[in-house]
């Protein structure tokens, strides 16, 4: 879209809206009738990646849960990929066929090859010929850089290599929205470089928009373009890598340098208590 400054005869300045793949408005997420997440705000562009860090049991998995619409806010809106999430089962589930889904288990059958299991999202959300479900699994494989292991099966793979051929599949479908739930969890640290030079790569040659959730600090802001930091059932910090190393908010200092004491209590309780405040 171009806009014209009238007072500058045929000035012409270029700009573009963004648009944002996940927006949270206002959420109030609850589980049990505990409040894990509430009044949560922020928007993520299409084509970023974006870390959501925090302590243990702070809610990372519930926002992940919100986005694939398996935990419905008690108030507030979520929109995924410029949508509000439906309702009817039949949309909810089109809605997550445009969302890869990275589980920090890997979640592969070990009674299918590695190729049968990147082919089996094909085989039951497409009518594509057994010929063209072949060469996709090639091509996802080799963008992982595994085409050589279609054939084996996940028994016979090293953790990292088995964390690939997962991300493979959760690629399978071409989705434009990636969620990885502790995608680092459990490797060695080749392993670990490897994964997110891959996180990093694949987003930028595939245009798609990612969100992380890990505890691996500063191997995620090495690729990340924002940071989620989710604390007292809140968002403790929303910018960017740079702007979260140079905050001097004692919460995010402790949680950086991994101290115990702090704003954020060691006791569960204690927290629950604090955020309730």
């Amino acid at each position: 879209m171009l806009s014209i400054d009238p007072g500058h005869g045929d000035a012409r300045a270029e700009t573009r809206a963004v648009t944002n793949d996940c927006v949270f408005d206002g959420v109030r997420i609850e589980r049990g009738g505990n409040v894990i997440l509430d009044d949560i705000s922020f928007s993520l562009p299409k084509g970023s990646v974006t870390a959501v860090l925090g302590p243990s049991g702070a809610g990372k998995s519930t926002l992940l849960h919100a986005l694939t619409g398996e935990l419905r806010p008690t108030r507030g809106s979520i929109e995924i990929l410029q949508k509000p999430i439906p309702k009817s089962t039949r949309a909810l589930m089109g809605m997550r066929r445009c969302i890869g889904v990275l589980l920090q288990g890997n979640g592969l059958l070990s009674d299918l090859t590695v190729g049968e299991n990147i082919a089996l999202p094909l085989r039951v959300h497409t009518q594509l010929k057994d010929v063209v479900i072949r060469r996709v699994v090639e091509l996802k494989l080799n963008a992982v850089g595994l085409r050589s292991a279609i054939d084996v099966y996940p028994r016979e793979l090293s953790g990292g290599m088995a964390r690939r051929v997962a991300l493979a599949r959760a690629l399978a479908l071409d989705p434009p929205l990636m969620l990885y739930d502790e995608p680092l969890t459990g490797l060695d640290p080749i392993a670990i470089g490897v994964i997110v030079s891959l996180i990093g790569r694949l987003n930028k040659t595939l245009g798609i928009t990612s969100v992380v959730i890990t505890h691996h600090i500063h191997e995620s802001l090495s690729i990340a373009d924002n940071v989620l930091v989710i604390a007292n059932r809140g968002i403790a910090f929303h910018g960017t890598p740079d702007q979260l190393k140079a905050s001097t908010d004692p919460l995010l200092q402790q949680f950086l340098r991994g101290e115990p004491d702090g704003p954020i209590p060691f006791d569960a309780k204690r927290q629950a208590v604090l955020a309730g405040a």
